[in-house]
């Protein structure tokens, strides 16, 4: 065994949504459910655990105007850690953020490289700008460089057309999508509009980020080919203000997007009534401030979702479709425990008793 401490987690362990233990042990910083022999120095937790949240978009190293600096990325890192973040899928990032690997008490990244988009089609400083003949070459290079994960912007502004627009022609992303599969990443894209969507997910994309575009014929087509979407609903509404912020110059982009705002909740209630996998995510770094996981959660049953799906769409379910374990038999010990159940009111999760990540309780 060990020589580190052991942790005793009693009352109740939410190891799926049905599946509650009376406790778990952590020895060597991992899940167990057996009672260690002999064991000594033991720091007990009581209250309903959960697997530590999951933000499956949220951008660690970014900020408003592009890469930040490394104390500023663990401030934001930290800032998640203390909401109960201890997973996060990084939906683009021109930082380097390796170093966070060795941190133990910092959240696990998983990321999707830098973003890629069509040239002076995406917000200064954040992206590799590319005409469409370089796309699958920046694809591979960011397959290559990510943890499984390729990210496009699939449309933005057309400044020419003064509202929304797609980014790719239907080859181009139908190719590039192939090469990432073909190096073994999954791809999402930045999608607000609608025009977008039917190109991107028959070419056969895996993921789509914000998803305000979704109308009730391209519901089916996601149901049917299992394509996720992540909402964030936090970070939807800024609409409203980004509108009215250009609506001198781009009319027709501001009512746009006050009409993807005031249909955001039927658009995602839709979906996940088709069956459409939903998953939780912020949108963090840039503007949005960091560990607003548990607003989220609260935005998806305000949406229509039940709160357990709302929950698990933040835990169990986000952990199996990116492949990293919640509280399995050996698995790390990254866990979140709460006063009350959270199945019963999500809002308990603004408020976590203690986070235990790599089985070392960190706040």
């Amino acid at each position: 065994m060990s020589d580190r401490a052991v942790l005793h987690v009693r009352g109740r362990v939410l190891a799926g949504p049905e599946d509650v233990r009376d406790e778990l042990w952590v020895v060597g910083g991992r899940v167990s459910y057996d009672r260690p022999a002999g064991a000594r120095d033991v720091t007990t937790v009581e209250g309903w655990a959960l697997p530590g949240l999951v933000d499956a978009h949220c951008h660690v190293g970014l900020g408003a105007h592009g890469p930040v600096d490394a104390d500023v990325a663990e401030k934001q890192a930290l800032t998640d850690r203390e909401a109960g973040t201890l997973l996060i899928r990084d939906a683009g990032s021109p930082s380097d953020t390796r170093w966070v690997d060795d941190r133990e008490d910092l959240p696990k990244i998983i990321r999707a490289g830098r973003h890629i988009a069509r040239t002076r089609r995406y917000i200064r400083g954040y992206a590799h700008e590319v005409e469409p003949a370089d796309l699958v070459a920046y694809v591979a290079r960011e397959a290559r460089r990510g943890d499984g994960w390729v990210k496009l912007v699939g449309d933005w502004i057309d400044r020419d057309l003064g509202d929304l627009a797609a980014c790719w022609p239907r080859e181009a992303a139908e190719a590039a999508i192939a090469e990432a599969h073909r190096l073994g990443a999954r791809v999402t894209a930045h999608c607000f509009a609608e025009d977008s969507l039917r190109d991107l997910v028959e070419a056969g994309i895996d993921c789509v980020e914000h998803a305000t575009g979704l109308t009730e014929d391209l519901v089916p087509l996601f149901a049917e080919r299992g394509v996720a979407i992540v909402p964030t609903l936090v970070n939807i509404a800024t609409f409203p203000d980004l509108a009215a912020g250009g609506e001198q110059k781009y009319p027709a982009w501001s009512a746009h997007m006050r009409r993807l705002h005031a249909r955001r909740y039927d658009t995602v209630r839709a979906a996940y009534d088709a069956g459409v996998p939903v998953f939780v995510g912020t949108d963090a770094g840039g503007s949005l401030p960091h560990g607003l996981v548990a607003a989220e959660v609260g935005e998806l049953v305000t949406a229509g979702l039940p709160p357990l799906h709302a929950l698990a769409a933040a835990t169990w379910s986000a952990r199996a479709w990116l492949g990293r374990p919640g509280l399995d038999e050996g698995a790390p010990a990254d866990l979140v425990v709460y006063d009350t159940d959270p199945r019963e009111d999500v809002r308990v999760l603004a408020a976590p008793r203690r986070i235990v990540l790599n089985g070392t309780v960190v706040g």
